[in-house]
Formats: C-alpha cells, sequence, structure tokens
C-alpha cells in the first residue's frame, strides 16, 4: 500500500470515527449558531465559519480528538486482510492469546460454580439503598472475601509467556548462545541501546529533566523555573501534540494533572460527568462477582501500601464503574484479546444467548488496582480520575496483560528486559541464570504493573510521564535492565532466587531518571 492511499485511509477513517462523536454535534451546532453573528458575509461564508471555530478554540479541540484518535486507531493493513490480523499479525500469538482468555475464563466460572455465587445478580432495593449511602465510604465494609481468589497472578501469566514458541522459527539458526539464555524464547524485534538512545533522545545527559537533581550545565532552579514557564504555556494552548512532547522531559508536579488530561484528551465535560453518573448507577443496581475481585485486589494490594492506602474508597469507585463500561470494548478492536463472553443462565452453548461478561471485557487479576491508585494523587474529582484511568488503560495498560507482538506489549517487554541485560552485563545474566534467579523472574511483577506499588509515588509519576510523552511502555523494560545494573555488585555475591530477590525487595528508595539516563547513555558499547 502506497503512503498516499494509506493516508487517505487513515483520514476516511478518523472522520468516520468522529463523526458518531459528542465533539461532532458540539461544533456542528457552533457553526450553525455563528451564522447568525454580523461578522458572517454570505460571499465568504466558508473562511468566517471556519475563522470563527479557530478563535473561539473548536478547531484546536478538533486538533486534539484527531490526535488522539491518531494514537488509538486500529493499524492500517490489505483491505483483503481478516479483522483479528490487524489486531495480532501472529497467528501463534494469537492462538497462545485465546487459549490464556480460556483459562482465565474458566478459573472464573469454577469459582462462580464452587462458591455459588452468581456471575451477576439484580441487589434487592434495601441493599441498592444501603451501596448509595456508604459509596464514600466503601473501605469501611468488612464483607467476608476469604472465598475468593485472583483469577490469575502475574506469575501465572509469566508461565504462559515462557511457554510461548513460534513453530515455524528454528531457534538453532540464532547467532550466538546468548538467545538462548533468557526465558522468552520468541523471535520479536526489539531495540538495542544505539536504537534507544536515538528514539529517546531527549533523556540524554545534556538535556534538562525534571527528576534529575544536579545541572551540569544549568543550575536546577532557573531550569525548573523556565520549564514551569513553558508548562503553563502548553496548558493554555490546550494543544495534545505539544503537551506530550514536553513531558518526555518530565512534568512539573503543579501541572502534571492537567498535561495528562490533555495529552489524553480526557477533557470532563458534562457528558463525561454523567456517563460516569450512569455507570455509578449500574453498578447500585446491580452486583457482579468480579466486584468482589476487585474488592480483594484492593484490600490485598493499596490498603497495604503506605502510599496508597488512604484512597481505598476512590480505587472502589473507579473500578466498580470500570467494570460495567461498555465504551471499553472498543479498544479490543486493536487489542490481540477478545472480551470474554458468559451464557444466561441455562443457556449454555446458545451463542444467541452470550453476553460480554464482565460488561467492559475486562477481567481484573491480582494487581489490577494499581494502574489506578497513583492516579489518585493527581485527581481528587471521582468522574476525572475515572475518564483519564480509562483513557490510559485503553492506550497502554492493556498491553501489559495481553499476549502480543507489540513493541509495547509484555512479551517484547520481556525480551527487551532479557537482551538489554545479556548484551550489556553478561556476566551477571549467566551468575543469575546458572543459581536458578532468573532475572525475569524477578522483574516481571515490575513491569506488569509498570512499576506501580514498586517505586515511591513522586518517582512512579516521573515514569508515567515517559510512558505518556514517548506513547510507549518500552521505557518500562529499560528501567527494569538499570535497576539490576544499580544493583549488579551485590547481585553477583549472592548464590540463590531468594537472596537475589532480597536485594531487589525494595525500590522505594531508587531515582528513576538518573538510572535509565546512565544505563541509556553512559553505558559503554
Amino acid at each position: 500500500m502506497d503512503e498516499g492511499t494509506e493516508l487517505s485511509l487513515t483520514i476516511a477513517q478518523i472522520v468516520q470515527r468522529l463523526k458518531g462523536s459528542h465533539l461532532h454535534s458540539q461544533i456542528e451546532r457552533q457553526a450553525k449558531e455563528c451564522l447568525h453573528q454580523p461578522d458572517i458575509k454570505l460571499e465568504s461564508l466558508k473562511e468566517d465559519v471556519r475563522s470563527f471555530l479557530k478563535t473561539s478554540g473548536w478547531e484546536r479541540k478538533l486538533q486534539n480528538a484527531v490526535y488522539r484518535e491518531l494514537h488509538v486507531q486500529l493499524p492500517l493493513s490489505h483491505p483483503a486482510a481478516p479483522p483479528e490480523h490487524l489486531k495480532e499479525p501472529l497467528a501463534y500469538m494469537r492462538k497462545a492469546q485465546a487459549n490464556w482468555e480460556k483459562r482465565v475464563l474458566k478459573s472464573l466460572n469454577s469459582m462462580s460454580t464452587e462458591l455459588g455465587v452468581p456471575l451477576a445478580r439484580k441487589r434487592p432495593v434495601l441493599e441498592q439503598k444501603e451501596l448509595t449511602n456508604k459509596w464514600n465510604e466503601m473501605g469501611t465494609d468488612e464483607s467476608d472475601l476469604s472465598r475468593f481468589r485472583p483469577v490469575y497472578a502475574p506469575k501465572d501469566f509469566l508461565e504462559m509467556l515462557i511457554g510461548l514458541r513460534n513453530p515455524n522459527h528454528d531457534s538453532s539458526e540464532d547467532v550466538g548462545v546468548r538467545s538462548h539464555w533468557g526465558l522468552i524464547q520468541v523471535p520479536l524485534n526489539v531495540r538495542d541501546i544505539p536504537q534507544l538512545r536515538r528514539a529517546y533522545s531527549e533523556l540524554n545527559l545534556a538535556t534538562g529533566q525534571l527528576g534529575i537533581d544536579d545541572h551540569a550545565h544549568i543550575h536546577p532552579d532557573l531550569f525548573e523555573n523556565e520549564y514551569v514557564e513553558v508548562g503553563k504555556k502548553v496548558v493554555t494552548e490546550q494543544d495534545s501534540a505539544a503537551a506530550q512532547q514536553y513531558s518526555r522531559q518530565g512534568c512539573p508536579t503543579g501541572l502534571r494533572a492537567e498535561l495528562w488530561a490533555l495529552i489524553l484528551n480526557s477533557t470532563n465535560q458534562p457528558q463525561d460527568v454523567m456517563h460516569y453518573e450512569q455507570l455509578k448507577a449500574g453498578v447500585i443496581q446491580h452486583d457482579l462477582l468480579v466486584d468482589n475481585l476487585i474488592y480483594k485486589d484492593v484490600k490485598l494490594t493499596a490498603s497495604n501500601d503506605d502510599y496508597y492506602f488512604v484512597f481505598e474508597d476512590f480505587l472502589y469507585q473507579v473500578l466498580l464503574c470500570f467494570s460495567r463500561d461498555t465504551a471499553v470494548l472498543e479498544h479490543f478492536k486493536y487489542n490481540s484479546a477478545t472480551p470474554p463472553k458468559s451464557y444466561i443462565q441455562g443457556k449454555v452453548g446458545n451463542e444467541e444467548c452470550a453476553v460480554v461478561y464482565p460488561p467492559n471485557g475486562v477481567i481484573p487479576f491480582h494487581g489490577f488496582s494499581m494502574y489506578v491508585a497513583p492516579l489518585c494523587f493527581l485527581y481528587n474529582e471521582p468522574s476525572k480520575l475515572y475518564s483519564v484511568f480509562r483513557e490510559m488503560y485503553i492506550r497502554h495498560f492493556f498491553r501489559l496483560h495481553s499476549i502480543s507482538s507489540s513493541p509495547s506489549g509484555i512479551v517484547s517487554l520481556c525480551l527487551q528486559f532479557e537482551q538489554l541485560l545479556q548484551t550489556h552485563l553478561p556476566q551477571l545474566f549467566y551468575h543469575l541464570r546458572q543459581i536458578g534467579a532468573q532475572p525475569l523472574r524477578i522483574a516481571f511483577k515490575w513491569m506488569v504493573r509498570a512499576f506501580s506499588g514498586y517505586l515511591s509515588t513522586d518517582q512512579l509519576l516521573l515514569l508515567w510521564d515517559r510512558i505518556l510523552g514517548y506513547d510507549s511502555l518500552e521505557v518500562v523494560a529499560v528501567l527494569a535492565a538499570a535497576v539490576f545494573a544499580f544493583r549488579a555488585e551485590n547481585l553477583m555475591e549472592v548464590t540463590s532466587l531468594a537472596s537475589a530477590e532480597a536485594v531487589l525487595a525494595d525500590l522505594s528508595t531508587l531515582k528513576v531518571m538518573p538510572l535509565i539516563q546512565i544505563f541509556l547513555f553512559a553505558t559503554a558499547i
């Protein structure tokens, strides 16, 4: 497909998607209303209307919406290609993802059967009233969750990834013995350090960064003051593309919430607030089995975390609403996964009676609530917190628990982590492997959560700035390798997996940006 055709298809696709949006109807209404203004002339109607939309800020809103679509749209491929090839071109990846989905759904269904708890039920009126009254203090509810267990934990998912194989790939053709050292045995192209240096050039040692205390060429206060002023201009301009570029060097604490919302085009308009209220009404009316998994997960993770336990109620509100949001299903058009389906009671096997379960198509796993927890520091209005989280999820976080060949997908991140470590710290990698402490077994839990719950919050937010700035999770794998490099001396002394895990048990004192910069730009090649 030539570039011209591809561009035409992209434009057509974006126009089609925006046509049905709320923004389209708002702009249409504004254009009609402006016709009554005296400075709109019939002979220059088109130009005058366009000029009005520009000066009144609607053109910028449209640009931001287009920018968002470019980030979440379906990849283009040959018109004759089946839809599943768009989502994931490699057949063995599609098969592995389908097998994994069957396992997870089976686990959920067997829990429902064993415990005698239906997947969904309408709440009695009294229960609805009780939940409405305690909506803002659900954390005080001490219901017995001991019977419920997570459908899977990250280590179960890792075992699935370790077993991945491309049936058409002959590993004997791989160059050098190192390719067999790691746990991930699939041939995907991941970037090496020279390529990463080019891709992440704004992170080089000579460029000012938020998250670095000592700037070699410029006093930190001077850099920060100037940088904050630029950030304020970006927020005033309301330009998503500029906000994304800006966040590559980090977001100032006071501007981060606005900048992230701008990058994600999360506007929190009245219709967004209304949508959140409708989801809340859905939670109050119906009880889902996955609600118990959410409660249990928050209790096991965020409630025990020194940084996040105060946000327990927020987490329940956001995650319960998220589980019922059918708008999340939209991302399955470009996600290698397929939403799980369940059958209406007594109709098992009848495809016409199959419904997506839960309604958003996402079964939460152990640690899922940690995708939301850090955002609670930025947004204290539930509908705003909700819309930012949902956009973060459908752009980035879903890739961390789906099997795919995407460069931002968890398989590529694992492979990249292993290859960076093998190439630049071969002795350490070999030593850990020999004592049964494969590095990926330790790093996987960090990566699958994008380090949430492992780093101090201020450092985590600096990392997530770069995920948003570069529109990629790749930096997560780089940081994981950098952590091993930083603790290499101690790790060379360990003699077991347990002692290696002990060396890496506490990451809360680490500074993210110096680690990434030193690993990428000060490593001898």
